[in-house]
């Protein structure tokens, strides 16, 4: 870590805003320094310059600070799904939403790369980030429902957006110096267009 870092987790008080995010930035730098296992929720805490009833206020469990951020995913998922046109077909609006959540993604660059390095590693996170992609299919197929889609369209468009999604993501952690997850994400949708109507 930085003696920047360390100066400013340093000047701190108990006291100071974002005890959230203070949490979240010392988890993934204790992931990467030490390993996913050999790091406590007392360490994070100390860490963030909190105490450890501090992180589970925010937090049930060590696993929830990697994936706290599922939440506002799929809350642009279904802003975008329901700011699509009117006329835009099923996978075309779940599509709006991707984008969204990828232009989220992409923002964090490397601390995204660094989150699915220590997710890859464990296989218990793997397991609930499957687990929280399944939550974002159930939510997009929900979101098309309210559009109108009828259930099984709307089944199966969120079963292949969210399945080019993650491979959209894996693409863009193995390339950082590619192009922007947005654009890996419309590459990838469209190869699953030509997949699902070839030319």
């Amino acid at each position: 870590m930085s003696a920047t870092v360390v100066d400013i987790l340093g000047r701190m008080g108990r006291w100071e805003p974002d005890a959230r995010g203070r949490l979240q930035q010392a988890a993934m730098e204790l992931f990467v320094e030490r390993g996913y296992e050999r790091t406590t929720t007392a360490d994070i805490a100390a860490r963030a310059g909190l105490t450890e009833r501090t992180y589970f206020r925010h937090f049930p469990d060590k696993r929830e600070v990697l994936f706290d951020r599922t939440r506002r995913l799929d809350a642009l998922v279904v802003e975008g799904i329901a700011a699509a046109p009117g006329d835009a077909a099923p996978l075309d609006a779940l599509a709006v939403g991707l984008r969204a959540g990828s232009a989220m993604l992409d923002e964090l660059g490397d601390g995204a790369r660094a989150r699915a390095a220590v997710i890859a590693g464990q296989g218990e996170l793997r397991e609930r980030e499957l687990a929280k992609m399944s939550g974002l299919v159930a939510t997009a197929s929900a979101a098309l429902l309210e559009r109108g889609v009828a259930a099984a369209p709307a089944l199966l468009a969120a079963e292949a957006g969210v399945a080019a999604f993650r491979v959209a993501f894996d693409r863009w952690v193995a390339d950082p110096a590619g192009p922007a997850l947005p654009a890996v994400l419309d590459a990838v949708l469209a190869e699953l267009r030509g997949v699902v109507a070839p030319a």
